[in-house]
């Protein structure tokens, strides 16, 4: 038996490419095959056809490379939810960019772990200029480390501030991200003190009479610029003033509304971003990068020196003094991929002005929609769209409805809606990070989330199918959640 080709060295390339001939046609049919933004039939029926095209994973005699990649990549594409269809609009869970996904491709082919200098000499190099680059868009001195996501950035966040204060007390309003909870628990800290957000941003009074109140630990502010339910943002200049008075550390989870940085339109969303001390980022969000893309950028490079770790094999002493950089202190994970180059892609080949292109659009359709929502007498507006998630329910239907709605539309296979709670009710959510949807995209959606809406007991057994006027009217003003 021959031995497989590599996809590095100078014959890789060459192995490669029929191979990525055999990928993409299946992607295309897989695609074909699903029609729409998920498959149809819901979790038994999807795992049934999965089972049904790979009844064996591991057989005695492979399959060989081109029956192998037709078959499972297009059973994977027939299975998927695909962010790049316009009806799939649940979740901070973008499309992302062809010239990243190639990037990422070359990324796996070269197959750097960047856990020493040795294993990743270029790579290293361009990790460090994308952190730069990245950081010197908050402060122009600051650094930043490429992490997972969002939730390995607030605990490493958490995790800087521990080491440099000792145990903190975390305080965050009621509508912060799950994972900080998990990174106190996570880094045996004090359970968060959690203040009201009864706006869905955090109330500055509860805030200050927190912060006011005598504590056993230094206090530790977390602040959120781009909510996962609604997109809201929380006033940032004043949570910085009231940490100022009351000498407690900030972090600001900007995972979601953080790229606001590139768009000069949206920017001044973000006034007060620039006086964290730590920030999340997370560019597989509103940055169109494939998972994963996070970032966590400091204020004081010198706070990563915490970070920092011995391992004789991959950063001795010598080796260091010698002028071998030391990757170890870059991160908690020791092998990592090269995430920096896609990255690095991406802002090299659209630059500032492309990447403000993306993110006003995709605000400006949120706006579109939030407005044929607001002018439909079927349908309920949650608030005016603070980045591009739109809250929507029909009118009178109670939480019960609204989940039934949802589960009817993954079901069909017709469309992707998230859920999320606020105003003590359940609301459908459209989080649009498709920067190509058409007003008709728009309207097509909400006709098939009225189209699932059950018919009430007084309405006609056979009423007309809804539809939505198919003009796009002008965007609103953009305010921030109710």
């Amino acid at each position: 038996m021959h031995s497989p080709p590599l996809a590095g060295g100078t014959a890789g390339p060459a192995a490669l490419r029929p191979l990525l001939d055999v990928v993409l046609d299946a992607l295309h049919q897989g695609a074909k095959t699903r029609s729409g933004p998920l498959p149809a039939g819901g979790p038994h029926l999807v795992t049934r056809r999965v089972q049904a095209a790979a009844p064996t994973v591991l057989p005695d005699h492979g399959t060989g490379a081109e029956e192998a990649l037709t078959t499972l990549v297009r059973a994977l594409a027939e299975g998927a939810a695909d962010p790049a269809e316009p009806h799939c609009a649940a979740h901070l869970h973008t499309p992302p960019l062809a010239l990243a996904t190639a990037a990422d491709l070359a990324a796996a082919a070269l197959n750097p772990s960047l856990d020493s200098w040795d294993q990743a000499p270029a790579a290293s190099a361009l990790e460090h200029l994308v952190t730069q680059a990245l950081a010197h868009q908050i402060w122009p001195h600051g650094d930043a480390l490429i992490t997972t996501g969002g939730t390995e950035s607030n605990q490493l966040a958490l995790l800087l501030a521990r080491e440099h204060h000792g145990p903190v007390q975390v305080v965050c309003g009621a509508h912060t991200h799950h994972s900080i909870h998990r990174a106190t628990w996570l880094l045996g800290l004090p359970s968060p003190i959690v203040v009201p957000a009864p706006t869905g941003t955090t109330d500055l009074t509860a805030l200050a009479a927190t912060l006011a109140a005598p504590h056993p630990h230094p206090l530790l502010v977390v602040a959120t610029a781009g909510t996962t339910d609604t997109g809201a943002i929380d006033p940032l200049p004043a949570i910085a003033d009231l940490c100022a008075t009351h000498r407690a550390e900030l972090h600001i989870d900007a995972a979601y509304g953080g790229p606001l940085l590139f768009s000069d339109r949206h920017r001044p969303r973000l006034a007060g971003l620039e006086r964290a001390d730590t920030v999340t980022l997370d560019l597989h969000k509103l940055g169109w990068q494939p998972v994963a893309a996070g970032v966590l950028a400091v204020a004081d490079p010198q706070r990563l020196t915490a970070l920092g770790h011995t391992a004789d094999y991959l950063n001795a002493d010598d080796d260091t003094d010698a002028g071998l950089p030391d990757l170890l202190g870059r991160s908690l994970r020791t092998t990592r991929r090269p995430d920096a180059l896609k990255i690095a892609v991406t802002l090299r080949a659209l630059g500032r002005d492309g990447l403000a292109h993306l993110i006003d659009r995709v605000c400006a359709h949120a706006a579109t929609l939030a407005q044929l929502i607001d002018q439909h007498p079927q349908l309920e507006l949650y608030a005016p769209p603070t980045i591009s998630t739109v809250l929507f329910r029909p009118h009178d239907a109670d939480d019960t409805t609204v989940a039934h709605i949802r589960r009817t539309l993954l079901t069909d296979g017709t469309a992707v809606l998230g859920r999320a709670r606020a105003d003590g009710r359940l609301w459908l959510k459209a989080t649009l990070l498709n920067p190509h949807l058409t007003p008709h995209d728009l309207t097509t959606l909400l006709t098939a989330t009225l189209s699932t809406t059950p018919t009430p007991p007084s309405a006609p057994s056979t009423p007309a199918r809804p539809t939505i006027p198919s003009t796009t009217p002008a965007p609103p003003t953009e305010g921030t959640p109710r």
